[in-house]
């Protein structure tokens, strides 16, 4: 029998390679959009014409119960999220709306129409914060220094409390930083990638950064997505470290990317003390032992040649739109 997923996010980076990911397991995908996320389907353009995608709103409960009751999914996978960080200190109310209380949403339609359906929540290392134990384990208390980091907290919380109180199918992926060709422009990795194509192309000259000593877990968004899939398909619920056990900082990703297409990367790169938050996280790296040791799951792309992808990718994306 085909298995039925809906996915929530299904236009950002996780969600294309997630629904690319189930449509070649064999599932059965549907997706759900936002009235204004309707145009931007660049992602999932590949494969529009075999996925399902349907209007609903994280902030309303009762569109995603309809679409719940019409789909009637045996998965759901909550990657809907205001998911970057800086935006949640101009937007702290809207960030808590969708990426902390959007989660109860989902958990409790999917509790009042059919409590079998396994449900994923996409958590994240940013709710470590300024950690005192490093690298950062399931087990790790919680620290979150930004809305952002606070709101994903709650929606953590939250599902494991429905999975305790209603007995249900819910499991957390304490997801470290993923990225890939299909980052958002906004989001350091992309910026700094996008630039070093742009200024090797003559388009840009100069790139602004916040803090070069920031040092994260960098992993590829494609090998996540199977560490979501396998958290669904255990035989019992429980919650999982996603990363690659390795940190490098904003400098290190810089010059990787900047090396990659011949330049030197303090030739163009300027700190701007503005760009810095209100309350950074100097350090994160993950421990995926449990996930490696009970589900088998491993990355596969490393971070330079994570990087050097992205480079490449931007430069073909600004050579067409050139052309």
């Amino acid at each position: 029998m085909t298995r039925c997923a809906l996915i929530m996010g299904i236009t950002g980076q996780d969600g294309s390679y997630l629904a690319e990911f189930l449509l070649d397991k064999g599932y059965q995908v549907h997706g759900i959009v936002r009235r204004s996320s309707q145009e931007r389907m660049q992602r999932l353009e590949t494969i529009l014409s075999r996925i399902r995608l349907h209007e609903a709103d994280i902030l309303d409960e009762m569109s995603l119960i309809r679409v719940l009751r019409k789909v009637q999914p045996d998965e759901v996978y909550n990657l809907a999220a205001q998911s970057f960080v800086p935006t949640s200190w101009s937007q702290p109310l809207l960030t808590g709306e969708v990426t902390g209380l959007g989660v109860v949403r989902i958990l409790d339609a999917i509790r009042e129409l059919d409590d079998r359906i396994r449900f994923f929540q996409a958590s994240s290392s940013e709710m470590f914060g300024q950690s005192l134990e490093e690298p950062q384990t399931e087990t790790t208390p919680l620290a979150p220094r930004s809305p952002y980091g606070i709101a994903k907290a709650y929606g953590h919380f939250i599902t494991i409390n429905y999975r305790e109180s209603y007995n249900m199918f819910a499991v957390s992926g304490i997801l470290f930083n993923h990225e890939s060709p299909r980052r958002g422009i906004y989001f350091v990795s992309r910026k700094i990638t996008r630039a070093a194509a742009r200024i090797k192309l003559g388009i840009q000259k100069k790139l602004r950064l916040g803090n070069l000593d920031a040092s994260r877990d960098w992993g590829y968004a494609a090998d996540f997505v199977k560490a979501m899939w396998l958290m669904l398909n255990q035989e019992s619920p429980e919650d999982y470290v996603v990363a690659t056990g390795e940190k490098h900082s904003v400098r290190e990703l810089a010059h990787v990317a900047f090396s990659h297409v011949g330049l030197n990367w303090s030739d163009h790169v300027e700190v701007d003390p503005q760009l810095h938050r209100p309350a950074d996280v100097a350090a994160l790296c993950g421990d995926a032992n449990k996930i490696r040791t009970q589900l088998g799951w491993e990355p596969q792309v490393a971070f330079e040649g994570l990087i050097r992808m992205m480079v490449d990718a931007d430069l073909e994306i600004l050579s067409r739109e050139g052309a």
